[in-house]
């Protein structure tokens, strides 16, 4: 209406009346409409028209100066009248012009479109489809001659089958975004030519419609608009849609905010800073922004807090008829606007499933529909009952474009207090109603209490028994007509009245909403925040209020209060009957000004004895006490003083002194942190060394070593490099120092996680220094072989076994081929990177940490004693033939299912049993050619014989020959049968000289003797008889025919592999060494460990979960496979005659 004050977020959206006030009429009418996505003002029957439409639209934008928002014209007659768009001047989103045939559009004031939202998300000016191809009515004419800038987005200008002088229109001199192209065609073709005049660019055909180009006429020196081509001709910066001189005054529209005419990019803040005073002071010239304009107040309905315009807290009268346009309050939730349900949505009722889409809305766009098979859920779509706690969502809603339709309610919610900020009710898309209430049997009032209008169609409530108060609302004042009122079948007023259901004393005759004086839909004598009050706290309370249009406010923080008498008259600081602190001209004050900046300067004042604030003498640059001394207390002299040129003197001389004692204490400084450096540095390269006397054993030079920070050290260039490592030139930096002390460090390199990759060796990955040193290598989740085959005994097959030898001896070859030393070969330390593939760890680690420590003790925890070879337990040597010695023990380990080696045994006891040629037992599973293999490995006693005269001359050891290899013993050539060896006494540990006619092996096996303690001598012909010799337990013996240097030669002691006894024996005697190197390579044992991989025998005695079933073994050999145990022997022996049962020896 005319001298309205703004345009607020409630009533439809639009523009509403107001009372005439000073905002009024120093402000440009601003007017909202609904955001992107908002259906178009549609009439709700058929027959009706437009004649619904056109007024809403007179509603919204009559008078509008400003569209906050978009403007949206669709569907409207060629006989509506739209001359009250003449007066918009800027629409803040965007426009939208479709489906009309009026003939020209009647916006030739608009001058600018600022774009803060977009139609299809890219355009700020659509316009499509303006025509009826079964009538001559059309567009023919844009008309939107003032039309200088569109600040965001695009044009799109389509499918006007009569509209003309659109592409006569330089669309790139109105969009500011040179990036973007105009979307423009398919529209009128006969058109008349621009006007001679325009230049070719116009909107119309005469002179009057030719087009303002203020941006592609303009000089290089302009960076925005121009109205005029000479440099000097450009706009101010802030100027927006051109302007009619180089001032920012001069300008048609601003980009940011208008003050008083004068385009800015802020509005003039509260605070301004003080360059004398280094402080931020009050603005007296503070402005507040209230959407694109400054004002020095806002409308009474809005707050002002630091910056803007902003609806009062709990002001429900702000977001309604009444509004005056405020912007986004901090303690509501921001416009936001949601989609409805119903007709038209993909949500046919509110439900569990969209509840949460309607978070913080200020405004539905559509309906909104309550019904059972939401609220009780829908199990057909698998859709759960909904919360009733969830429907508190709804009370940030303020408007409903279309219907409100509750049929189903929470039984234990008695209203629908839920939306008491609900305003309005708008009706646009409608079934016959704006608001149906029905068949709720449990509530017993409506609880809206912020409703103000239901814009159109029915209100239709009816069928709820224990409804009350609705009799009570003037319906006619909130619908337009009373035929649009259904209101049946409720609970009859004289039976709520009975029950004492009547609105509070302090509600007015226009009825409540509910009980108690927050109900009313207006109050009797006051309101405070939206409730009923008898009276405002005048003169009494803790906060005082004043009264205004019968609602309540607060006074200023600044008025004091005043017992039995009024505070304030007003909200201002200007309205207060006595200051709380100080009194500055009308206004109270915290304190009084200091330094504010004023016409002539810096303004001083200092309060009196009455509290007021009294200006300071013109000569007190920085304040004053008072008036009787014109003191300046920063200084501390008076006017006129004749002592101030003593005072500058003496100022003069003790800078000058100041400043030399600054250099001489520079100075000093620089000198002692010289010394402090060389002290520093003498410090820390000489402290550390020992004075404590040398142990033979020890190196010179012993000296403290010190953990180094990597942040410490610092690499300046390379010096050398060798094969273990690089040195850099560098510099120490000693942590919590500044010192920098030269140095050199050897970097040294990480050889082994750079080249030992194989399939069957874990990975060291790094080193890591600290307290404990810490390797850090590949995790395996499966653990240590000894630890699997413990645990996994029955299900591991004899294929499994054998490849896990295979793989082990291939690892230990490729540390072989790099040189590398395990030293610590064993089961615990081969790890499992999955059942079938062993992984060898720990290897080399000591030589490539600490070469120089002292590694052999031999107890339980440092030394591995049962798995080390004779050289490395007497010698303390280590080479690859000893890992091969560690190999044969890890066989055994393996092949018995994690037993202990030499279990019961004493550690200090291992080595004299092993000197008496004592070894492992073969396992209970193992094969004769498998054992033999571990024979093999713990091979190595030799000798090198004595002078002639010191006695019998030593042997060499047994030579070891692949199993069923074992060759006939023959005659020499023109000889007769060879003689059978005579039984001889064979004593532990030694065994005799004897004769052989050929360079061959024999075989003793006491197991196959028919008695216990016999050995067989196997016949050196085929057919010969066997002898029998004692022996001390059945095990497998396999000695080599050299042990005899000569026929009829002595004897000498030879240590017995695989022997197991406790029985004493001599130690190795003098002119004996032990020889590792007849131990086979791991190269040989991978190979033989893979040809037996490739056609595995059963082991006997186990059998895996998921072995196949055994197979025969066939062959001469295939009886001495394994070891009988004792009564399997006796069987034998009793089964077998004894001419078999030396044919199986």
């Amino acid at each position: 209406g005319e001298g309205s004050a703004g345009c607020g977020w409630g009533g439809g959206g639009g523009c509403w009346p107001c009372a005439p006030s000073h905002a009024c009429t120093e402000l440009p009418v601003l007017c909202t409409r609904p955001q992107e996505g908002a259906p178009a003002l549609l009439c709700p029957r058929a027959g009706a028209g437009q004649s619904c439409h056109l007024p809403t639209l007179h509603k919204m934008y009559n008078n509008c100066e400003i569209v906050m928002g978009n403007l949206e014209i669709v569907l409207i007659d060629h006989m509506q009248d739209l001359s009250f768009l003449q007066t918009i001047r800027e629409v803040t989103g965007y426009i939208l012009i479709a489906m009309n045939v009026f003939a020209s559009l009647p916006l030739q004031n608009l001058r600018v479109i600022r774009g803060t939202q977009f139609y299809e998300e890219k355009y700020a000016l659509f316009v499509l489809l303006n025509y009826n191809p079964n009538t001559t009515h059309a567009l023919r004419q844009l008309g939107l001659n003032q039309l200088t800038e569109i600040l965001a987005g695009g044009v799109y200008i389509e499918k006007n089958a009569q509209l003309c002088h659109v592409e006569t229109v330089e669309w790139r001199d109105i969009m500011r975004d040179p990036r973007l192209e105009p979307v423009v065609g398919d529209n009128g073709k006969a058109c008349a030519p621009c006007h001679e005049s325009c230049g070719g660019h116009c909107w119309g055909p005469g002179p009057e419609d030719c087009q303002k180009l203020t941006k592609t006429i303009c000089a290089p020196q302009c960076n925005g608009r121009c109205f005029g081509r000479a440099p000097n001709e450009c706009c101010h910066e802030e100027c927006a849609g051109g302007c009619t001189g180089p001032l920012q005054t001069h300008c048609f529209a601003c980009r940011h905010f208008n003050d008083s005419g004068a385009c800015v990019p802020l509005c003039p803040q509260p605070l301004i800073y003080n360059k004398l005073t280094f402080q931020l002071e009050p603005n007296p010239d503070t402005k507040y922004q209230y959407g694109g304009i400054c004002v020095r107040s806002c409308p009474r309905e809005c707050a002002s807090p630091a910056r803007g315009c902003v609806p009062r807290v709990g002001d429900w009268g702000s977001w309604g008829g009444g509004g005056g346009g405020c912007g986004t309050n901090p303690h509501y939730p921001r416009p936001t606007a949601c989609e409805g349900t119903g007709a038209g949505s993909k949500y046919q009722t509110v439900d569990s499933s969209n509840i949460d889409t309607f978070v913080n809305c200020t405004k539905i766009l559509g309906n909104l529909d309550f019904l059972i098979t939401g609220l009780e859920g829908d199990p057909w779509r698998n859709i759960s009952a909904l919360d009733p706690e969830k429907l508190n969502v709804f009370r940030t809603v303020r408007e409903i474009t279309g219907y409100l339709n509750i049929q189903s309610w929470p039984k234990h919610m008695h209203n629908f207090s839920v939306f008491s900020n609900l305003v309005t009710i708008g009706g646009r898309s409608l079934r016959g109603f704006s608001l149906l209430i029905m068949k709720n049997e449990n509530v017993t009032s409506l609880g809206l209490r912020s409703l103000r209008e239901v814009s159109a169609g029915r209100v239709y409530i009816t069928e709820n028994r224990r409804l009350c108060y609705l009799h009570t609302v003037q319906w006619t004042a909130l619908s337009r007509r009373r035929a649009d009122l259904d209101i049946r079948n409720n609970k009859p007023r004289s039976k709520c009245q009975q029950e004492g259901k009547v609105c509070d004393p302090l509600c007015s005759a226009e009825g409540c909403w509910g009980p108690g004086p927050a109900q009313c839909l207006s109050c009797r004598h006051y309101s405070r925040r939206g409730v009923c009050v008898p009276t405002c706290r005048f003169a009494q309370g803790e906060t005082r209020e004043f009264a205004q249009g019968g609602e309540c406010f607060e006074c200023h923080p600044e008025c004091e209060r005043i017992e039995g008498n009024v505070t304030c008259n007003g909200s201002g600081a200007d309205t207060c009957t006595r200051c709380a602190h100080y009194r500055d001209g009308p206004h109270c004050v915290e304190s009084c000004p200091e330094g504010i900046l004023g016409e002539r300067g810096p303004i001083y004042k200092y309060p009196d004895s009455g509290r007021e604030c009294r200006p300071c003498h013109e000569n007190c640059t920085r304040g004053c006490a008072g008036v009787g001394g014109l003191r300046d207390p920063a200084s501390g002299w008076r006017r006129g003083s004749p002592k101030t040129p003593t005072v500058i003197a003496v100022m003069v001389v003790g800078g000058l002194f100041l400043s030399c004692s600054c250099v001489l204490l520079a100075l000093l400084y620089w000198r002692g942190k010289k010394i402090q450096k060389k002290r520093a540095m003498r410090r820390y390269l000489e402290r550390g060394e020992s004075l404590e006397p040398l142990d033979p054993s020890e190196k010179a030079n012993k000296v403290l070593a010190r953990i180094f920070k990597e942040t410490e050290l610092k690499r300046l260039k390379v010096l050398g490099s060798g094969v273990f490592g690089t040195v850099h030139k560098g510099i120490w930096i000693p942590d919590g120092d500044s010192i920098k002390i030269p140095v050199s460090i050897k970097v040294i390199q990480d050889w082994s996680g750079q080249h030992l990759d194989h399939a069957y060796i874990v990975r060291l990955l790094g080193i890591c220094p600290g307290a404990q040193l810490q390797l850090v290598t590949q995790l395996l989740p499966l653990g240590s072989l000894l630890d699997y085959v413990r645990k996994n005994r029955d299900s591991i097959s004899p294929q499994l076994l054998l490849n896990w030898c295979v793989q082990v001896a291939k690892g230990m070859y490729y540390l072989e081929e790099h040189r590398m030393v395990h030293r610590n070969l064993a089961a615990r330390n081969v790890l499992l990177k999955s059942p079938s593939q062993a992984q060898v760890a720990d290897f080399g680690i000591a030589d490539l940490l600490y070469p120089d420590d002292k590694k052999y003790f031999y107890n339980e925890v440092k030394t591995p004693i049962k798995w080390m070879a004779l050289e490395s337990i007497h010698f303390g040597k280590y080479t690859h033939q000893s890992d091969v010695w560690s190999y044969g023990v890890t066989l055994w380990e393996m092949m018995t299912f994690g037993a202990e080696p030499y279990a019961g045994i004493r550690l200090a006891e291992v080595p004299d049993l092993l000197e008496k040629g004592e070894r492992l037992s073969q396992p209970q599973i193992c094969t004769i050619d498998v054992y033999m293999v571990m024979v093999k490995c713990e091979c190595g006693a030799t000798a090198h014989g004595p002078d002639p005269g010191e006695g019998p001359a030593p042997v060499p050891s047994p030579v070891p020959i692949p199993w069923g290899k074992i060759p006939a013993l023959s005659p020499s050539p023109g000889q007769g049968p060879a003689p059978v060896p005579s039984p001889v006494p064979i004593p532990w540990g030694r065994i005799p000289a004897m004769s052989h006619p050929q360079d061959k092996v024999l075989l003793l096996s006491p197991s196959l003797s028919p008695s216990p303690g016999r050995v067989l001598v196997l016949s050196p012909s085929p057919g010969a008889g066997s002898q029998l010799c004692p022996h001390p337990q059945g095990r497998v013996l396999l000695l080599s025919p050299s042990l005899s240097p000569s026929p009829g030669q002595g004897s000498g002691p030879v240590p017995i592999p695989g022997a197991r006894s406790r029985l004493s024996a001599p130690a190795i005697p003098p002119g004996w060494m032990i020889d590792e190197n007849i131990r086979p390579t791991f190269k040989e044992l991978a190979n033989e460990f893979t040809r037996m991989a490739r056609d595995p025998p059963a082991l006997p005695g186990h059998q895996g979960k998921h072995d196949p079933p055994r197979r025969p073994l066939s062959g001469p050999t295939a009886p001495d496979m394994a070891i009988p145990t004792a009564g399997e022997r006796g069987r034998a022996t009793r089964r077998a005659p004894h001419s078999q049962r030396q044919g199986a020896g």
